[in-house]
């Protein structure tokens, strides 16, 4: 049996994701593995993929729509970081081979414009400090069998952090009303879902004062020029060889996305 600690669970994590196979949640067998242990487990996989090269862009919620929430059995927003490694550029398929079981979902991604230091931000501290918003599409792949994790599971995998497409439409923070921008998700051809920005803890810019507030406690603001996905409006769809997903919000336009294993 494994004797869990932190370097071990980076070390596991990082040679699931490498390796593109899926494993038991850390938890099963880690009786003392708290929400503190996932975000040091975290941070330094952070460091590990900063020292082979990466580059943050930003950071990430997870599970800030009820419909995440109650899909993977937990009650609890968190973050995690982005890096260049995991942008995928518009008009590119998902390369399946580089991901174990992927799933995509539609996201309002802020691009920031000045620095949001917590504690204390609230959503109109957190909306003044961002320059443009824009559709995103994420795709999530858990290195945990079958999408089975507890909430420190989640975090210590990086909010199963896999790749990211920012849209190319820019608008301003106050251009549009961001609980009501809406998105219908297609997959070929056929509705799926349907949600406004009021999924994300009922207006994305709260899921920013969140995100600022949330890395505060661990000394860390958000800068400008990161992006901020702001959590899955809708719950995941898997994608598979041949999928055709459409994400057409109401003014942020839209994303097309489509999956390869070449």
């Amino acid at each position: 049996m494994t004797t869990w600690t932190v370097a071990t669970a980076v070390h596991t994590l990082l040679d699931a994701e490498n390796r593109r196979h899926d494993i038991e949640p850390l938890s099963d067998t880690w009786a003392d593995f708290t929400l503190d242990t996932a975000y040091r487990v975290q941070d330094e996989t952070l460091a590990r993929r900063l020292m082979r090269g990466e580059h943050i862009t930003g950071v990430k919620l997870g599970l800030t729509s009820r419909a995440k929430q109650a899909r993977m059995g937990v009650d609890t927003p968190l973050t995690a970081w982005l890096t260049d490694a995991m942008t995928l550029p518009i008009g590119d398929p998902v390369p399946l081979r580089q991901l174990i079981h992927p799933r995509v979902e539609p996201e309002i991604v802020f691009v920031m414009g000045e620095e949001l230091r917590g504690p204390g931000i609230t959503a109109g501290r957190a909306l003044a400090a961002v320059r443009s918003v824009h559709a995103g599409l994420e795709v999530i792949d858990s290195r945990y069998r079958d999408f089975r994790f507890t909430l420190p599971d989640v975090v210590a995998d990086n909010a199963s952090s896999g790749f990211v497409v920012t849209g190319g439409v820019a608008l301003a923070p106050y251009d549009l009303d961001l609980a009501l921008e809406a998105c219908v998700l297609e997959v070929d051809g056929r509705v799926v879902y349907t949600a406004t920005g009021a999924a994300v803890q009922g207006h994305p810019a709260e899921a920013l004062a969140l995100a600022a507030n949330s890395l505060a406690a661990r000394g860390i603001s958000i800068q400008p020029g990161w992006l901020v996905f702001t959590g899955g409006m809708t719950d995941a769809i898997p994608i598979t060889e041949g999928t055709h997903l459409t994400a057409s919000f109401t003014s942020l336009g839209t994303l097309v996305l489509g999956a390869s294993t070449g």
